[in-house]
């Protein structure tokens, strides 16, 4: 059994305009220590996959189905108290922006004693020692300083790091990072994922990496899910996808980046794109969603359903070209 299983999930949202079918039936499974990354263009489902998990969405509007098992625990069972218990001690998120995030009102020390105390009932001296361990632990310099100075003292790449600080506190089973690197120049950017590969290592944390950069994919993840249109449409141990990417969508990604440029007639290397946008939820794509964009789109397309490849389960392709799979 994987520390976290995701089956069929389903969420969608009530809105003015109608039901938006923001995730239709994700399927994936994270092992302890593991790092998997969701990755895609915006608006692909991503971070509601993600968010799902802990129940952070809104509930009064969200519909969701499907099984999230952690640890064997089926987390769509438990009520409101019962899951707010689990979150921060056993699923921790980092979120994309740690201005909006932190409380500017506090100290950064404060912020991470009030997560210790909560789930871990530690007295408050307590805590605050274990709050400067956190901050040395994730390579802030200085922490008995850093502990007692507010977010906006701090820099983008500081407040990262602190977020992170007070997403282990308590060594959770699993740490979603929602686009951890978003806005973060290179070298701090590098630094960040460093935190993280040490909490895995040191830890045996498992980390779900919501991101768009596949630079950042190729750096750190274990296995890559690739999403689009609220479908995951291909699943690879990360060397295998970069070497051998079978869906379009994915092809399509890896061709972008500008390691693929192609040299145009002037000589100047020209990125490729992937024309079109992705389609809007409101739209009930049980036909394959991608066709309109793909270059290897075929007639009878529109009246397929996603389905598995018979790859195995450790590759998931929602488009059955012939030439795709063999």
């Amino acid at each position: 059994m994987s520390l976290l299983e995701v089956t069929d999930l389903a969420v969608s949202f009530d809105t003015e305009d109608g039901e938006v079918r923001a995730v239709k039936q994700i399927s994936l499974a994270v092992e302890r220590g593991e790092i998997l990354a969701l990755c895609g263009e915006s608006g692909c489902g991503k971070s509601v996959t993600a968010m799902s998990i802990p129940r952070l969405l809104p509930p009064e509007t969200t519909r969701i189905s499907g099984s999230i098992r952690l640890d064997g625990r089926e987390l769509t069972a438990l009520s409101e108290r019962e899951i707010q218990a689990i979150r921060g001690r056993d699923v921790s998120v980092v979120f994309q922006e740690p201005m909006t995030s932190l409380n500017p009102a506090y100290s950064v020390g404060f912020q991470i004693v009030e997560v210790l105390r909560r789930h871990e009932r530690m007295s408050r001296r307590a805590a605050r020692d274990r709050a400067v361990e956190l901050l040395r632990l994730v390579g802030i310099a200085a922490p008995e300083r850093r502990v007692r100075e507010y977010p906006h003292q701090l820099s983008g790449g500081m407040r990262q790091r602190v977020m992170i600080a007070m997403a282990v506190a308590c060594s959770p089973k699993v740490l979603i990072a929602d686009e951890p690197t978003t806005a973060l120049d290179v070298t701090i950017q590098a630094g960040v994922l460093d935190v993280f590969r040490n909490l895995r290592d040191r830890l045996g944390t498992a980390i779900i990496l919501i991101t768009h950069d596949l630079g950042v994919v190729a750096d750190i993840a274990d296995q890559v899910v690739v999403m689009y249109a609220g479908r995951a449409v291909e699943r690879a141990p990360v060397g295998e996808l970069f070497a051998a990417p079978r869906h379009p969508y994915t092809r399509g990604l890896l061709g972008a980046l500008p390691a693929a440029a192609s040299v145009g007639a002037d000589g100047r290397r020209r990125l490729a794109e992937i024309p079109g946008l992705v389609p809007a939820p409101y739209s009930d794509p049980d036909e394959c969603a991608f066709r309109p964009r793909c270059p290897r789109a075929q007639s009878d397309c529109a009246s397929r359903r996603p389905v598995l490849s018979p790859a195995g389960p450790d590759h998931v392709v929602a488009c059955l070209h012939p030439e795709e799979v063999g």
